[in-house]
């Protein structure tokens, strides 16, 4: 890689350091441009040469860490829409564990909650084609909007890994909580809250706010 482009990563790298340390310090609200480049032992002009303010660079951040997410993902898309493997999820914890303070950032709701809403955006989007795909390849008709069913699964997803991330040391290993919730994607919330179905169905049904 030339020089240039060394020294382009490693401002713009510095700039998202800084702003994520200053916003899990004081809120988004409470950090300006000045904070961040003095944090960051960056001059204005630096920041400005790479981000129009700090929305923008937020905004780069989400970007940055869904790319990352991406290609670490894009592997294991071609099981995962034959059946539950639980991998895409495992992954996900293990990279959330090494961008610990970028995801609590963005799971925090920090700068008007966009950060949040399209990282859900974008891994409900995900999820939906590979339930659409793992259908098709079974031939199967979903009962449910595939849309609704992303969003409820990738809702799940946010919660516990948020409140995985916020406690520390987190309580569970990846591996642990990947099998938990893959048990639940495939048994239900009937079956995890203790309840043993009938083989012939005429067990008492689940209460539908469970």
């Amino acid at each position: 890689m030339p020089p240039e482009d060394r020294r382009v990563r490693r401002s713009r790298r510095a700039l998202r350091d800084a702003m994520v340390s200053l916003v899990l310090e004081r809120g988004y609200a409470g950090v300006t441009v000045e904070d961040i480049t003095g944090r960051a032992d960056l001059g204005r002009a630096t920041f400005y040469t790479h981000f129009t303010d700090k929305d923008d660079l937020l905004n780069k951040v989400v970007t940055d860490l869904t790319e990352e997410l991406e290609q670490r993902l894009r592997p294991l898309v071609p099981a995962s829409s034959a059946g539950f493997t639980g991998k895409p999820v495992l992954e996900l914890f293990r990279h959330a564990a090494e961008e610990r303070d970028t995801y609590r950032v963005i799971l925090r709701g920090e700068g008007d909650g966009r950060a949040l809403r399209r990282f859900v955006d974008d891994r409900s989007a995900a999820a939906a084609e590979i339930f659409a795909a793992r259908a098709e390849a079974h031939g199967n008709t979903p009962k449910i909007d595939l849309d609704v069913l992303a969003r409820a699964w990738v809702g799940e997803q946010i919660a516990v890994l948020q409140w995985w991330l916020e406690t520390d040391p987190p309580p569970l290993s990846p591996e642990e909580v990947t099998e938990m919730l893959l048990n639940l994607s495939l048994r239900g919330r009937y079956w995890a809250s203790g309840f043993e179905v009938e083989a012939s169905g005429s067990g008492a049904a689940p209460d539908a706010s469970s």
